[in-house]
């Protein structure tokens, strides 16, 4: 998330990006963490009917908070508690909105994560929660509904971890691929005959393209993006700048 989205370096198109960002931002930071992150099983998928139109770029790298909205915004699908790390009594929760595809979010699970995780998710100070937003294509979706088959045997992030430790150098390439997948499976512990039927259900497929539709209706520019106890973050900031907006949710700032 380091650079400029592809194409807005032409007359105008600067302004019109960042315009973009900050009306995106604005529909995020309405909505409450408590409804993003509402516990529950995953059950029957909403309504995904325009799940396709989201846009495949990658979210501005820039920070933008953003309050003072009323609109209360569209109504989130159950969240799967197998998609949250850390404890439920944290004082910050930190929602992203990843795809296995994105570059950079896989820049941030191989980078970032880990750190975050120690200093704070571990520490009892974050709560991590995951939402699929795979814009990128059909691996980005194939990998997201392989995650949720995984996180029905309680190795959501395991498997997470070792596919963006696999990620292909590039996207749609064909790599992201049954073999592949059930390889990953096998290597984070997984009962693949089970992983290969819950990767059927459509329930599981159900559940990833709600949560796309959930964030293409909220306006999410791309990925990664992050709500902040409800205030958007984007882009694969460096540890220093995730550490400084925690801090911020953490005093209530």
């Amino acid at each position: 998330m380091g650079e400029t989205p592809e194409g807005t370096e032409r007359p105008g198109g600067r302004t019109k990006a960042v315009a973009a960002a900050l009306v995106a931002a604005l529909v995020v930071a309405v909505m409450l963490v408590a409804t993003l992150t509402r516990g529950g099983d995953a059950g029957p998928a909403e309504e995904t009917a325009g799940a396709g139109d989201a846009e495949e770029i990658e979210a501005p790298s820039t920070p933008t908070p953003t309050a003072g909205a009323t609109w209360a915004g569209p109504t989130p699908p159950p969240a799967d508690r197998a998609l949250f790390a850390g404890r439920d009594d944290a004082p910050v929760t930190l929602v992203e909105f990843g795809d296995f595809q994105c570059p950079k979010c896989g820049t941030f699970a191989r980078t970032t994560k880990p750190e975050l995780m120690r200093r704070y998710v571990d520490t009892g100070v974050v709560r991590l929660v995951w939402r699929d937003y795979p814009t990128f294509g059909e691996e980005s979706r194939r990998a997201a509904v392989a995650a949720r088959a995984a996180a029905r045997q309680g190795r959501f992030w395991p498997f997470h971890d070792a596919l963006y430790a696999r990620q292909p150098r590039r996207m749609n390439s064909g790599a992201i691929n049954d073999g592949m997948l059930r390889d990953v499976a096998r290597a984070v512990g997984l009962d693949v005959a089970r992983f290969d039927a819950d990767r059927r259900d459509p329930a599981v497929r159900g559940a990833v393209d709600a949560d796309l539709t959930f964030g293409a209706r909220l306006g999410v520019p791309g990925t990664p993006a992050f709500l902040v106890n409800g205030t958007p973050f984007f882009g694969a900031q460096p540890i220093e700048e995730f550490a400084k907006a925690i801090e911020r949710a953490r005093a209530g700032k």
